[in-house]
């Protein structure tokens, strides 16, 4: 379980240097609405670019993708239908079923994947279809639902094309696709862009919980436990039975899908949220307590099926 260390220990440091530099005020008023957007804007983009040019589409067709992609969307489900019921706000139902479903496949997948699967290359499908599916549908709707003018539907169609990490992603793919290998003169400053990305929105984290009330208090409260449960309990536990029981996986392989699907919550949902100024408390206590339960959670995981 070195790997699981490793990685909660990294994101855990930047986290609390963020907490530090907002504790002094060494950024300023508007340091971390900063470093949100260069994360949202720039940087993001960037890795994600970079990331995907080089990924192996051919992993976007497996058992595994099709066991994350159906977890990913029950427990979204689930907490959108709770949201509809509880009449929550459009953005707060979004933010809220990211929170419950959409995995830190980047800075804390790759390691683990590494350390504990001993492959990092099994992230993949979940990162490809995060970005390529999850993302750019999640951004649209909070694009849609904060436009206050009426929407033609040529708008509605181009909106995803019109956000800076769903053009960055689809940019990743189309290169991969075409085969074509982008030169060093062009990936180099790329890279070096991309590589601001996670210490960034790991910085604009940390600051966010300077002054701010312990987790799951107040009206985010019932959201927040909703989404935590869903995230840290339910997405493993649907993932094996669809792994096991539908798609008869064993092994290796069911061990990564569970693996993979008990990941906590990823902390550009804190960025989203940020840039639409719509349920940053939720973002950021469910990002909080699904991290700080994933060490036992991968735990148990990897006792039981590692």
């Amino acid at each position: 379980m070195g790997g699981v260390i490793t990685g909660f220990a990294v994101i855990a440091s930047i986290v609390a240097v963020g907490y530090v530099l907002g504790w002094r005020g060494s950024l300023g008023d508007n340091g971390r609405e900063v470093l949100t957007k260069l994360a949202f804007y720039v940087a993001t983009p960037a890795l994600l670019f970079e990331t995907l040019s080089r990924a192996d589409l051919s992993v976007i067709v497996s058992p595994q993708l099709l066991v994350t992609a159906l977890s990913t969307f029950t427990v979204a489900g689930v907490f959108i239908a709770v949201g509809v019921i509880r009449r929550w706000t459009v953005g707060r139902t979004t933010i809220g079923a990211l929170c419950a479903s959409y995995v830190n496949a980047g800075n804390l997948g790759i390691p683990i994947a590494a350390y504990v699967l001993g492959d990092a290359s099994l992230i993949a499908p979940v990162l490809l279809f995060q970005q390529l599916v999850l993302t750019p549908i999640s951004l649209t709707v909070l694009d849609l639902a904060q436009s206050r003018a009426p929407q033609s539907v040529l708008r509605r169609v181009v909106t995803p094309f019109r956000n800076p990490v769903v053009i960055g992603s689809l940019s990743g793919v189309a290169v991969a696709a075409s085969g074509w290998t982008v030169p060093s003169a062009i990936l180099e400053p790329v890279t070096l862009v991309g590589g601001m990305s996670v210490p960034a929105v790991l910085l604009a984290f940390g600051i966010s919980l300077r002054g701010s009330t312990l987790p799951a208090r107040g009206a985010d409260r019932g959201p927040v436990l909703l989404s935590v449960a869903l995230k840290s309990a339910v997405q493993p536990v649907v993932a094996w039975t669809l792994g096991a029981g539908l798609f008869h996986l064993d092994g290796r392989a069911l061990f990564a899908v569970v693996v993979t699907s008990a990941l906590p919550s990823a902390q550009n949902l804190f960025t989203y949220a940020s840039r639409y100024q719509t349920a940053t408390r939720l973002a950021r206590e469910s990002i909080l307590l699904s991290t700080v339960l994933a060490i036992p959670v991968l735990v148990v995981i990897a006792a039981l099926l590692g």
